[in-house]
Formats: structure tokens, C-alpha cells, sequence
């Protein structure tokens, strides 16, 4: 089983998202090309004689409500890619995964093209400029891919109904976070029941929350400073990316070794009775047999399936250098992803602020909770993210 994508015939639809609309208007042509030219998604087909409503995302009322729009996030984009795959996805939803996919790909011919020009360009008075150009589009091109892989993320929640957190400054009232609801059926109906297991003792052991805990235990209150909140933050999304990674290494050894042992059991099986027949062995073999079609060889007390290996033993046994890869992050762009995207939630956006950040946050262990599944979710969302995206666009290998 193989679970990389092909970069020269990559999929049309993303391999964890819906299949595209079915609707008989066609997709818009050059509808990538549109937010260079600030014109509006809708001058064809189902878009024509009529203004598309555009969707605002505001904070609520409330002082941690979450917005009918999934875009109520704590990082907002800044690229032209970013903001033009926002607003599909805020109104014109059924096109966002062909959207996604034109934009990869116009983001990739934008960038070997600018390096075709540096290399052409090579020995000439005008080598030096193609060089310079080649580094800013390439900076540009990196800028905005990391924007749509977050929209791809925002959008992989919005499929199981679960918004992210917004920024925690929005989330505080009197000194105190909480956060409603908690969604944690939807972010935990994603896992297999392996894989929830070693979850949700993760969520024991960093926060504290026993894993069969009664619901005054849950909604009781605790003090966490807001330094150690973000890490536990970025090692949980780190802890989702490698459980995501080991247990697809996982369903392949299986799928592996079940197909060694049925290959193995059908050599066994065989006996080479069909090689003896051509020398008049048959009867010798078949003597007393009326059909010989019918005997089935190798069955009986034999016949044990072998006792698959659990999930979590399996990863037990990882040597340094195999949990070293499965956790490693495979691009300079999921690294720059999470960075950012924990800087948005827990400082604002300042780079820096949370590392001089100490002070102390009331809260619920609920809303611990809340926070470490989606950070969880996000980093299980975004292996996948990388591996689609890195099919079309090649990342830069962390």
C-alpha cells in the first residue's frame, strides 16, 4: 500500500475531502487568476445577475463565541492565494477544493518558472537580477502556500463542525478562559479506538484530567501559566502529526504482513501436487480418493490466525532512530505553519510576546481539554495536508 501521491499526476480532489460538486455549471475558467484583477467570483454559470454575499467573520457577543464562519481563526491570511481561497470557502464552498487545486498549480509553474529564467540567465549581464528574482518569488510562492495549506486546515474542521479556538485574548472575561462548547465528540469521532486511547492518555498526563473523570472533576477550575499552556499546546499538535504518521506506518506492516503470510500459506498448500501428475503419480497420490478436487491441504489445528500486534506495543517498539522520523516534521512549511499559528493563538500574533508571557490563566479543565484535542486534530490534519500539497507543490524538506 502506498501512501504518497504522485507529483506528476496529482489528484483532482484532495484524498480526505468530498468529491466535487456534481452541479452542471462547469467551474469559472481562470478562476484562479480572478483575485489579480479584482474581479468577483461570479460572472458565469450559477454566479451570473447576481452579487455574491460576502461573509464577515466577527467575534461574537459573547466573550468566546464562535462565529458562523469558519474563518473566525487566530491567524488570517495574508497572501493573495490566502485571501482568495478565503473568501471561496466563506461563499462559494463547493468550488474551494478545485480552487485549492488550481492554486497549487499555478503557484508551482510561478516558481520553476522563475528558476527556468535564473538558470537560462546563467553567465549573462542579467544573471545577477534572475537570481534576485528567482529568491523573491520563491519567498512569495512559500509565503502563500503556507496560507493555503491552513485554509486547507480550517477547512478539513469545518467538515466535522468544529471551529478553532480564536485568538485567547477574545477568550478571556475577568481574568478567566473558558471555552464553549467544547466539541470534544466531533474532535475525538476522528480517531480509530486505538488511537483515541493513547489520546486520551496524552490529555491525562499533560493536563491532568484522568481519563474516566466525573463532570464536577471536568468543569473544575484550575490555574496554568500562559507560557505552558502554548507548549503543551505545539507538543500536542506535534503528538498528533506522529500518531498520524505511526499509525499509517502501522496499517502498512500489517497490510504487509498479512500478505507475506497468506503468500506463505499458499506455498504450503500447494504441496506441488500438479508438478507429479505429467509422471503418473496421480493414482498413488489420489488412490482412494473419488474426488480429488475436494481435498484441502494444509487445514486443521494449522489454521491460527496469528494474534495482531497493538497499536500502542508496536509504537513501544520503535528504536530512537524510527520515532525520530515518524515525529520529525517533514516540511520547512508546517514548521513555519504551527509557528505561526501558535503565535496568533497564544500572543496575538507578536512574535515574541509569548515567550515573555507569564502570566497565570483560570480555567477548566474542560477547556484544557478543548484545546489540547483540537491542537491534537490539527496536527493529524496537517500531515495530511502536507502530503497533498507536496504532490503538486514540492515543500522545502524540513
Amino acid at each position: 500500500m502506498d501512501y504518497s501521491l504522485s507529483l506528476h499526476n496529482p489528484p483532482k480532489t484532495l484524498p480526505f475531502l468530498p468529491s466535487k460538486s456534481k452541479e452542471p455549471c462547469a467551474f469559472p475558467p481562470n478562476f484562479a487568476h480572478r483575485r489579480f484583477y479584482g474581479q468577483n467570483l461570479g460572472d458565469s454559470c450559477t454566479f451570473r445577475n447576481r452579487k455574491v454575499p460576502v461573509v464577515v467573520a466577527r467575534a461574537g457577543p459573547s466573550h468566546c463565541e464562535f462565529s458562523s464562519s469558519p474563518l473566525n481563526t487566530p491567524l488570517e491570511p495574508n497572501s493573495p492565494a490566502g485571501k482568495f481561497l478565503s473568501r471561496v470557502l466563506q461563499n462559494q464552498r463547493q468550488y474551494f477544493t478545485l480552487a485549492v487545486s488550481d492554486e497549487l498549480k499555478q503557484l508551482a509553474d510561478d516558481r520553476d518558472a522563475a528558476v527556468t529564467r535564473m538558470f537560462l540567465s546563467s553567465g549573462s549581464d542579467e544573471a545577477p537580477l534572475h537570481r534576485r528574482i528567482a529568491q523573491l518569488k520563491e519567498h512569495e510562492c512559500q509565503t502563500a502556500v503556507e496560507d493555503v495549506m491552513y485554509m486547507l486546515l480550517i477547512y478539513k474542521f469545518s467538515e466535522i463542525r468544529v471551529p478553532l479556538v480564536p485568538k485567547l485574548s477574545r477568550c478571556m472575561y475577568n481574568g478567566r478562559l473558558e471555552i464553549w462548547p467544547s466539541k470534544d465528540w466531533e474532535l475525538e469521532s476522528i480517531y480509530k479506538f486505538e488511537v483515541l486511547q493513547m489520546i486520551r492518555e496524552h490529555i491525562s498526563t499533560v493536563i491532568g484530567l484522568r481519563v474516566n473523570s466525573s463532570v464536577t472533576d471536568t468543569w473544575a477550575t484550575t490555574q496554568i501559566q500562559r507560557l505552558h499552556l502554548g507548549r503543551v499546546y505545539a507538543a500536542s499538535i506535534l503528538y498528533g502529526y506522529f500518531l498520524k504518521s505511526a499509525s499509517l506506518r502501522y496499517d502498512l506492516e500489517q497490510c504487509l504482513s498479512l500478505v507475506h503470510r497468506d503468500f506463505c500459506l499458499s506455498r504450503k498448500n500447494s504441496l506441488q501436487v500438479p508438478e507429479m501428475w505429467p509422471h503418473g503419480l496421480k493414482n498413488l497420490v489420489f488412490g482412494h480418493v473419488n474426488n480429488p478436487e475436494s481435498v484441502t491441504l494444509g487445514q486443521g489445528t494449522g489454521k491460527v490466525e496469528p494474534k495482531q500486534e497493538k497499536l500502542k506495543c508496536y509504537l513501544m517498539g520503535f528504536d530512537p532512530e524510527t520515532l525520530q522520523r515518524c515525529a520529525k516534521l517533514r516540511s520547512k512549511e508546517a514548521v513555519n505553519l504551527i509557528e505561526k499559528h501558535s503565535y496568533a493563538l497564544f500572543g496575538d500574533g507578536k512574535k515574541g510576546l509569548l515567550l515573555e508571557t507569564d502570566d497565570m490563566i483560570l480555567t477548566s479543565f474542560s477547556s484544557l481539554k478543548r484545546l489540547v484535542l483540537e491542537a491534537i486534530a490539527f496536527g493529524s490534519f496537517l500531515w495530511d495536508t502536507e502530503e497533498y500539497v507536496d504532490a503538486v507543490y514540492k515543500l522545502k524538506e524540513n
